[in-house]
């Protein structure tokens, strides 16, 4: 009788249950999401519609808009200026990635070992990191002068001619990987040196062991595992070629004539020196598309990459 009374006395709960209890949470917490879609559609979804709509048109700034349809696209395939801003751009793009990626791994091969003033030379390595693009751009301009740059007067100095520089069709965009070189080595440095800080000891106790000298101890052992990280630099690096346009346009503004002027150059000359905002979108458009595509192949190199 008492164990009946109290569990009739027990407050009943209600349950809510079903498809309206799903309902009612749903509707309880998507204002939250609200704010960050709006954020997303504004500044990302309708820059890429309006530019999709923008390229199907033919436009130039003070002029009224006109339907063209792939008019645009049809014209950049023959457009031999577009086309060779393509094969500048990946000419650079390889040139600094391929660069980069073995002074900075040898760089930090170097300073993963134990000597004197190791920290000093570290840091030293690292500072030119740390400037602006467009202040390492005006210091290497200075530098590059035919006449007045200390670069040729080190040249004349031990008995080597001088060079042109960024001032000749041939050498221009070599010239211009130089900067991407000194500039961004240190970061690969930095990535492949975090990598090696985490190698275990086992495996080179174990090849020591069995007689591997150091070549053989860095070609089966620390290279297979080091290269993650830098498929990691790879990747960074591909981005940060690709969009290169600061230090080029500072240097030579895509010159001499057109020898530098990379898809991006190209684009802000369409856009912002012709005002032909319609071309100019149909350009964003296709390099849209050869991001997506070498993306997709970094990705898929770095999924399969692994630690052997």
């Amino acid at each position: 009788m008492a164990g009946a009374s109290a569990t009739a006395a027990a407050p009943s709960v209600p349950v809510v249950a079903g498809p309206a209890a799903g309902r009612g949470y749903k509707r309880r917490y998507w204002p939250f999401a609200l704010p960050a879609t709006i954020v997303i559609v504004a500044v990302i979804v309708f820059p890429w519609v309006f530019t999709l709509y923008m390229s199907a048109h033919e436009w130039r700034i003070g002029s009224a808009r006109e339907y063209v349809g792939f008019d645009n696209f049809l014209r950049l395939a023959a457009d031999q200026r577009f086309i060779e801003s393509i094969w500048h751009t990946f000419y650079f793009t390889a040139l600094a990635v391929v660069l980069p990626i073995i002074f900075g791994t040898a760089a930090a091969i170097v300073f993963h070992r134990k000597f004197p003033f190791r920290g000093v030379l570290r840091a030293t390595f690292v500072m030119p990191m740390m400037a602006t693009p467009v202040a390492v751009a005006l210091v290497w301009t200075m530098m590059f002068h035919p006449q007045l740059g200390v670069l040729n007067y080190l040249l004349t100095s031990i008995g080597l001619p001088p060079q042109s520089w960024v001032y000749s069709v041939e050498t221009v965009i070599p010239t211009l990987v130089l900067v991407e070189v000194w500039h961004w080595t240190p970061l690969v440095m930095l990535i492949v040196l975090g990598g090696l800080a985490a190698l275990p000891t086992e495996p080179y106790e174990a090849a020591h062991i069995d007689g591997a000298n150091a070549w053989h101890a860095f070609r089966h052992i620390t290279l297979p595992l080091v290269w993650p990280f830098i498929m990691v630099a790879i990747i960074i690096r591909t981005i940060d070629a690709l969009k290169a346009f600061d230090t080029i346009f500072v240097i030579t503004q895509g010159g001499p004539g057109t020898a530098s002027e990379t898809i991006n150059l190209f684009l802000y000359l369409q856009a912002f020196a012709f005002y032909n905002m319609g071309y100019a979108s149909a350009v964003v458009v296709v390099f849209f598309a050869i991001i997506v595509v070498l993306s997709l192949l970094l990705l898929h190199t770095r999924q399969r990459s692994k630690w052997i």
